[in-house]
């Protein structure tokens, strides 16, 4: 960025003039944070990078008139404990790390179908341009699952705040447990042994699961374990954990490197049900889980914004 265009920023944070919500709409975290990944507003100070100018920007929007006042979601069980507002912090990193599976029709799906179908609708030789026509499954990859995809009322992704899905990154490991079980569900004991070793969740965390499932994602009969009946069989998040998370922690979201927050063998999708019409989100099919640190990482969450969608692929990277 440029000299003219961070004093620019700045003078439009500290502003009264200028209306929160155009500042919101002007310089929100999720474009500060993409414009580090693109490369167009990055400096480096060392090892470490940074975006020049616009710290302090990022932290003045925030600050003034509770930016991010009401950005969780309203819509929360009687029992839930609601995640904190996010607040200003400084955010450093030195790697990011892709944790999105590369979408393709030949990528597993929980329906059997492709999850994308690719129609060229024009081609560079002929019309001097490349589109091509997508068909899509909604929760097909690596993707989100918005409240409403199990709710009658919940929020849809388009309605998801920003500033819900830049969020601390827990990865839990139960590699161990899901190698001698297929049908291994993350319990609460598991939750409990990974702060006794990292310390108590971040508030406002994603939670993943990290089962060591992703590296089958290329292997369709592995990655779903679909036997001759046709049930499915890979690891999941148990409804207790889900429900201790929504109880006793003040947790954003919950992730897993699988086909469903609810491991193969559920006909009840009772974790599903738990999590997502509190107003929480959910990631599945997460790649890369065994590449980020246990604590310490900032996951960002590139979600579609589709109107009344109940989910949608998502691009997905961690911030170490």
């Amino acid at each position: 960025m440029s000299k003219a265009a961070g004093t620019q920023y700045r003078m439009l944070a500290n502003s009264d003039s200028f209306p929160a919500q155009s500042l919101q709409n002007f310089v929100p975290v999720s474009i500060v944070i993409l414009g580090k990944i693109l490369g167009e507003i990055i400096s480096f100070e060392g090892p470490t990078m940074c975006v020049a100018g616009c710290e302090e920007v990022v932290r003045a929007a925030l600050s003034r008139r509770g930016f991010f006042r009401g950005a969780t979601a309203a819509a929360f069980v009687a029992t839930a404990v609601a995640p904190e507002p996010v607040v200003a912090q400084e955010l450093k990193f030195r790697n990011v790390i892709d944790l999105t599976h590369t979408m393709s029709p030949e990528f597993p799906t929980f329906f059997g179908v492709p999850g994308i179908e690719m129609q060229r609708q024009f081609d560079f030789k002929k019309d001097g341009f490349n589109v091509y026509w997508w068909r899509i499954v909604e929760h097909a990859g690596t993707h989100l699952d918005a409240p409403i995809h199990f709710s009658e009322k919940g929020m849809t992704a388009d309605q998801i705040a920003v500033s819900s899905l830049i969020v601390p990154l827990a990865v839990v490991d139960v590699t161990e447990q899901a190698g001698k079980n297929a049908d291994y569900q993350m319990t609460r004991a598991d939750l409990e042994a990974y702060e006794k070793k990292n310390g108590r969740i971040a508030d406002n965390a994603c939670v993943a699961m990290n089962s060591g499932w992703a590296r089958y994602a290329g292997d369709a009969a592995k990655f779903t374990g679909k036997d001759s009946a046709g049930g499915f069989h890979f690891p999941g998040i148990s409804p207790d954990a889900a429900e201790w998370l929504l109880t006793q922690r003040k947790v954003a979201g919950i992730a897993v490197d699988t086909l469903s927050l609810d491991h193969g063998p559920s006909k009840d999708f009772k974790t599903h049900y738990t999590w997502l019409p509190s107003g929480r989100w959910g990631l599945e099919n997460v790649a890369g889980l065994d590449q980020v640190p246990a604590s310490g990482t900032t996951l960002v969450v590139g979600a579609s914004k589709v109107k009344d969608a109940t989910g949608g692929i998502a691009r997905l990277f961690a911030l170490v």
